[in-house]
């Protein structure tokens, strides 16, 4: 099994607070998802995360084509980490962990995904074709609307 990893990281003009009460109301994933992507949560969920948490959600995969997923909470250290990993769903392995880091100004967000596909060599070649693309398109589109929504008081170079 290949893995690959993804890492991220945006600087918002929030506290930690306002941070962790964001990232961690699973009903807001929806706000920071594409709308190609048809995500739905479809199970109840309470408004704040908790170890051991499931959420099950549908969306639809790289080819258009509706999936279901379902995601355990696996660690939780409020107010700056947590990890969830996925049960069920569209790939082999997906463990990723929100980092949340008080700044002088603001917080930066860490995120750190590690994932591998299914199909073998064929998941490695659709990887290097299309999937690391559209992965790193779903968080430009997230870092776009948290920059929308919270603002980015990064100074340019």
């Amino acid at each position: 099994m290949r893995l690959f990893t993804l890492e991220r990281s945006q600087h918002l003009n929030i506290t930690l607070e306002t941070a962790w009460d964001f990232f961690s109301n699973p009903r807001n994933l929806p706000l920071i998802t594409p709308d190609w992507l048809d995500f739905k949560i479809t199970n109840r969920i309470p408004t704040k995360m908790h170890k051991g948490m499931i959420i099950s959600y549908r969306l639809k995969t790289v080819w258009g084509l509706p999936t279901n997923w379902v995601t355990e909470i696996t660690h939780v250290d409020a107010p700056v980490f947590f990890v969830d990993e996925m049960r069920s769903g569209a790939y082999r392995f997906w463990h990723h962990q929100h980092r949340f880091i008080e700044m002088d100004a603001g917080i930066e967000v860490l995120d750190t995904i590690n994932y591998a596909l299914k199909l073998g060599w064929f998941g490695q070649i659709l990887h290097d074709m299309i999937i690391r693309t559209r992965l790193n398109e779903i968080f430009d589109y997230r870092q776009k609307a948290l920059e929308s929504r919270f603002g980015n008081n990064r100074q340019p170079p």
